[in-house]
């Protein structure tokens, strides 16, 4: 029953959170810092209450062991929020933080000296692919993208190229380093067992002091935020600016999709996780796509149909599934 509740979670406060950061990014796509701060400082408060008990708990792991994670980690959420200022379209966002799986096997191959099966190349070979499609197909298409409130204004189409390039740049360090934070936390994981509770607190509350770097950005696109447009909200009748709401709409609808994957792992098998995520993330793409009505061609969906194919055949779904009902034993017929 947990589990059910927890998957329904997921699919709940995960893909509610897409809807709110792209009204957000539509809105204002110079957003980014404001809404990765504005996540790691609910949660950061959340840990600090729930987790640490008001720091009366001592972590399990050091703090200098967390110190290479929170500066991953930050690097990673920053880079990925603000892709966004440079032509990168939501859909292509989501469909390009999917090819995970590439940059973990390749650390694992570099680092790791791992060997991986044929059907495991076959299917980051099909992610790759459709992540290279999708990629190519929407840098054809940058010139009809709308720009919003940006910090920059392309005026020619080398500068639409050189934004563009530069986006994709952000997400493929963001793609690399957090495939090295997840070999670093498997590491931590094993040397000091697994407080995944308490990881997530301390590399949001750790990473908190990064964000002064960040601070006039943070708040200039606050104050944007509170003069936009005011929205009414249904029952209570109060008017906020319409930002704020969805502000606060995409912070408490991420701090449930964490909290319901967190729950998901303590009561399924990795296997169901890795599945409800891998779908969540393309139940989210199409929603994405059909609700605000994304530019999507069939060249998109073709693309699109390789990185979910490449990851279910990933995480071998099929084969394993098939085994769990051989092993079922059969019932006893009935006299």
């Amino acid at each position: 029953m947990r589990a059910a509740i927890a998957v329904f979670c997921v699919f709940l406060g995960c893909c509610t959170n897409v809807v709110f950061l792209e009204l957000l990014v539509k809105d204002d796509p110079g957003s980014g810092n404001l809404i990765t701060f504005s996540q790691f400082f609910f949660i950061s408060i959340e840990g600090f209450l729930f987790t640490s008990k008001c720091g009366t708990v001592k972590p399990n792991i050091g703090l200098k062991d967390y110190f290479k994670l929170v500066i991953m980690f930050f690097v990673v959420s920053v880079c990925n929020n603000y892709a966004f200022n440079f032509n990168i379209p939501m859909p292509l966002h989501m469909i390009f933080r999917a090819g995970s799986l590439i940059a973990n096997m390749a650390m694992g191959i570099v680092i790791l000296n791992k060997k991986y099966a044929f059907s495991k190349y076959l299917s980051v070979s099909m992610i790759t692919t459709g992540i290279i499609f999708c990629t190519i197909v929407s840098g054809k298409e940058i010139k009809s993208l709308q720009q919003k409130n940006v910090d920059h204004v392309p005026t020619t189409p080398w500068d639409d190229f050189f934004w563009w390039i530069l986006g994709i740049s952000l997400l493929t360090i963001a793609l690399f380093i957090s495939a090295g934070m997840g070999i670093y936390q498997e590491m931590l994981y094993s040397r000091y067992g697994k407080h995944a509770r308490e990881a997530l607190y301390y590399t949001h509350c750790l990473s908190l002091p990064f964000f002064l770097i960040t601070a006039p950005s943070i708040y200039d696109h606050w104050n944007f935020a509170l003069a936009s447009e005011p929205l009414r909200l249904p029952l209570i009748g109060v008017h906020m600016p319409s930002l704020i709401v969805y502000l606060i709409g995409n912070i408490l609808t991420q701090y449930i999709c964490i909290s319901s994957v967190f729950v998901l792992t303590t009561e399924c098998s990795s296997l169901t996780v890795t599945l409800v995520i891998t779908l969540r993330k393309f139940l989210s793409l199409l929603f994405s796509i059909i609700y605000f009505k994304n530019p999507f061609t069939i060249y998109h969906w073709m693309g699109t149909l390789l990185v979910f194919i490449g990851t279910v055949i990933f995480t071998e779904v099929v084969p394993k599934i098939k085994q769990s009902l051989q092993n079922i034993p059969k019932a006893q017929k009935i006299e």
